[in-house]
């Protein structure tokens, strides 16, 4: 079509598509705020929302003080480690202490130390006994930690069991809301998706094609890329099923057009090559010529040979799958031109009505 239009003409439609691109793009960045905003139409859903009311923060309450327990029980069982280490080394310089004097008192068999023996025997007993309450403490100690970290498991556990409970409940209500989100994409897409296909179907050649297209495109963006990507899946049942929806709507559609054009070609080839001239567009037959097929049928010929053909010897001067007249003559000057052409490439006379009937007759 490009090479049938003039030049200022082929500016003009290059503005336009440039006008149709440029109100998509205004029309997706709307479409996308107004479908961006829509999740904010459902409420945010949290954990708290599936599990009692108080339960989980008593539970969390429960869990941080048995901790500071054990923390605590830790830090005494630390200090009690210590002094059991402390007592025992006491007692174990004590008794070496009283073995040595023992020993020389052995040697010397002195009665009067006996006093001293009794005394000595009582300390090393007291720091014995000193060591065994310090030993006592640190078993306190370690089953008081023992208990709170019990406590802290069992609370834990306790508020673990709760939260599963919970968030199985917010996966499955996200799941509702995901797809109450989907269908209100759904409710504004296919709306302008059927909008698209009415003005694709009836608007896309009129005056104010370029807002048309760029609606088109516009609905074209909303429906695969605002709505396809959040399609629920499934397991894949969802996706596969809308995919093979689309596919034979798409492929009726398409199948349809094919019948309905192939029964208005023949239709139209059986009609006179006048009529047939006659319901053709200038633009539409150069655009048609340009791409190397017949006006009439869209069939392939070979139209550079014919326009190097002569007036004479076989040249081609009518379709030979339908008939319609590709080369005449001029009426003023003879000059063989495209049968199309309205003024003569060589003496420039308007093409004459009958020039159709002089299509092949020599010169």
């Amino acid at each position: 079509m490009s090479k049938s239009l003039r030049l200022s003409e082929k500016w003009f439609r290059r503005g336009l598509w440039l006008v149709a691109l440029v109100f998509a793009g205004f029309l997706i960045g709307l479409g996308g705020t107004v479908v961006g905003d829509l999740p904010r139409v459902e409420r945010t859903l949290q954990l708290e929302d599936f599990m009692p009311p108080g339960r989980a923060d008593a539970l969390r309450e429960s869990v941080r003080q048995a901790e500071e327990k054990a923390q605590a029980a830790q830090r005494a069982l630390d200090q009690a480690q210590l002094q059991v280490q402390a007592t025992g080394q006491a007692s174990r310089n004590a008794r070496e202490t009283f073995d040595n004097w023992l020993a020389t008192r052995r040697a010397t068999q002195l009665p009067q130390q006996d006093a001293e023996l009794i005394a000595r025997t009582r300390q090393l007993d007291a720091l014995k006994a000193a060591e065994d309450d310090a030993q006592r403490q640190v078993a306190a100690q370690r089953q008081q930690r023992l208990d709170a970290r019990q406590e802290q498991e069992a609370r834990q556990a306790e508020l673990h069991a709760l939260e599963a409970e919970a968030y199985e409940k917010l996966e499955a209500e996200q799941r509702r809301v995901e797809l109450r989100v989907f269908l209100y994409r759904l409710a504004l897409t296919l709306p302008l998706l059927a909008v698209a296909g009415w003005l694709f179907a009836k608007k896309r050649q009129s005056t104010w094609w370029p807002f048309v297209w760029g609606f088109i495109l516009f609905a074209l963006f909303a429906f695969f890329v605002e709505l396809v990507p959040y399609l629920p899946s499934y397991g894949g049942y969802v996706r596969y099923i809308v995919g093979l929806i689309i596919t034979v709507l798409v492929g009726r559609y398409v199948i349809v057009g094919l019948q309905r054009y192939l029964a208005r070609q023949r239709e139209a080839e059986a009609h006179s090559a006048e009529q047939r001239r006659e319901a053709l567009g200038y633009d539409t037959a150069l655009a048609r010529l340009a791409k190397g097929v017949c006006p009439g049928c869209e069939r392939p010929v070979d139209l550079k040979a014919a326009a190097a053909g002569q007036p004479t010897g076989g040249a081609l001067n009518f379709c030979p799958h339908c008939g319609i007249g590709l080369f005449d003559h001029c009426g003023h000057c003879q000059a063989r031109k495209s049968a199309f052409s309205r003024f003569c490439p060589d003496c420039g006379t308007s093409a004459q009505p009958d020039g159709v009937q002089a299509a092949a007759s020599p010169g």
